[in-house]
């Protein structure tokens, strides 16, 4: 490489470097390697191969830093390892996503504590930062700063972006108390008056918001006049259904009842968040929420979202189909119970500590240790409900748990169209699913589970379904394209790598 491309590229990962908010020193210890030497490269004074490129990309999860295109990331997995000690459970993806669509309500600086380093959340933070939103890492990469301008450029939105997440939607609640007339992407496959987005719409019209679609994008005109008279009743509890309410009743001056609201722990999160900016919100927990909105929002808030109960059971689940004893820290507890009480009757040996309160200081905590169990089925088929029932998100995990027990299990997926073939999967891997229908498998167990090569579902939670029973099949498995688990789990690889898993990422260049 000449010295011109050299000081190019070293430029790119110095910009990659601090916007993920790490010293040469951390970046030098992702690659291990020293300090020295990434000064060097930062400066275009060290030849780099595509190999090296490729690493430092991955270490800072940005393809600005390859040469072309690098290809997507792949995971290879040596399973039958027994997983041993403790880890801790990061914050609440969904959580943090929504909060970052709530800082558009407040003119003032906020700052997030242990915000999940996810895909989405980058996408999300693109997002806001193409419309003028400055968004900060501090305190080593940990916590994210956050201060919108005076006028929002919508014009500018980063549209690629906003198509990658569905999150996107929860702008509408925060928007249409600051301009009259917007747009915003969708994300492909999310038509207007479809099942997942017409409860949206239903709800924010009580606001005067009108929404048209065209071209894959949203076109909303507010109606200044119009403001709630009566309670709204949500024609779907949805978790971020109830949230686009909640983001519009914050900055409407006035009292809002929302009614069938999801009383999920985004929700909460979110309801918490929204008292630190002086919105008052009554009935947190249940599935009536009355909110006392404030016309204006100006204040320097500081928020630390709390645990995500589904990385806790995605770990739960690792420590089961391995057969392993493992103990799961800040595991918030009144989100799992319903699952812990299930896993109990399946034969589950576990143990819990005390309960202590989360950073938010209103979410219940406790440390989870799970022992090698002999497990059986459970008598009742498993299947999702709104909070406090099972989580919808936690589903898919039983399926690799049941194909670990004694007898055979039915999973009704209902929610979800189409979820539950992903679970098939599984036999790729010698587990015994069979599809009923679109929503409900049959799993037998136990399972002498065997490696394979394979793609990636494209649905979250089936996709780490399979890394997990990778994880337990004896011999060397490849799983291909992993960018939907990065979607929603912080660097789970490394952390699995922590607690004795063997699994190495790489990429085709």
């Amino acid at each position: 490489m000449t010295d011109a491309y050299l000081a190019r590229i070293g430029k790119l990962i110095r910009d990659a470097r601090q916007h993920r908010g790490w010293t040469q020193s951390q970046l030098a210890d992702a690659l291990g390697t020293s300090q020295s030497a990434v000064n060097r490269i930062e400066r275009g004074n060290q030849n780099i191969s595509l190999d090296m490129i490729a690493r430092i990309g991955e270490a800072l999860d940005s393809e600005i830093v390859s040469l072309g295109y690098a290809g997507p990331m792949h995971l290879r997995v040596v399973g039958g390892r027994r997983l041993s000690g403790s880890i801790d459970v990061k914050t609440s993806k969904n959580a943090c996503v929504a909060l970052l669509c709530a800082t558009l309500l407040n003119a003032g600086r906020t700052t997030l504590r242990r915000v999940a380093r996810i895909e989405e959340v980058y996408r999300i933070l693109e997002v806001l930062g193409s419309i003028g939103v400055k968004a900060r890492w501090i305190n080593d990469g940990n916590d994210l700063e956050i201060v919108p301008p005076a006028e929002l450029d919508l014009a500018s939105m980063n549209t690629e972006a906003a198509r990658r997440t569905r999150s996107v939607i929860m702008f509408l609640g925060p928007l249409l108390h600051r301009m009259d007339h917007f747009k915003i992407p969708y994300a492909g496959g999310c038509d207007l008056g479809t099942r997942t987005v017409q409860p949206h719409m239903t709800a924010l019209r009580h606001f005067g918001l009108e929404v048209t679609a065209t071209d894959g994008t949203y076109h909303a005109q507010v109606d200044r006049s119009v403001a709630p008279t009566r309670a709204i009743v949500l024609t779907e509890r949805g978790d971020t259904v109830t949230e686009n309410a909640l983001l519009a009743a914050a900055r409407h001056n006035g009292v809002t009842v929302i009614r069938n609201a999801s009383s999920n722990y985004m929700v909460q999160d979110l309801c918490f968040f929204l008292e630190e900016l002086g919105v008052r919100v009554e009935g947190i927990g249940t599935t009536t929420l009355t909110v006392h909105g404030v016309a204006t929002i100006d204040r320097d808030v500081d928020y630390a979202p709390s645990e995500d109960p589904v990385e806790a059971m995605s770990l739960l689940a690792a420590a089961v189909v391995t057969e392993s004893e493992l103990t799961i820290r800040r595991v918030p507890v009144e989100f799992l119970e319903i699952e812990l009480a299930v896993l109990e009757e399946m034969g589950l040996d576990h143990e819990r500590s005390p309960e202590y309160p989360a950073d938010n200081g209103r979410t219940r905590l406790l440390d989870l240790t799970v022992r090698p169990s002999k497990l059986r089925a459970p008598i009742d088929k498993i299947h999702p409900m709104p909070f406090p029932g099972l989580n919808i998100d936690n589903v898919p995990f039983f399926a690799a748990i049941a194909a670990a027990a004694q007898g055979q299990t039915l999973i009704h997926d209902w929610v979800y169209d189409n979820r539950a073939i992903y679970l098939t999967d599984l036999n790729r891997l010698g587990a015994d699913v069979k599809l009923l229908d679109p929503h409900r498998v049959l799993v037998e167990g136990p399972t002498r589970w065997r490696s394979a090569e394979m793609m990636c579902p494209p649905a979250l939670r089936p996709a780490v379904v399979v890394l997990l029973a990778m994880m337990a099949a004896e011999g060397t498995s490849v799983l291909r394209n992993v960018y939907v688990i990065n979607r929603g789990y912080e660097d789970l690889a490394e952390r699995l790598n922590s607690i004795g898993a063997q699994i190495e990422i790489f990429r085709d260049i």
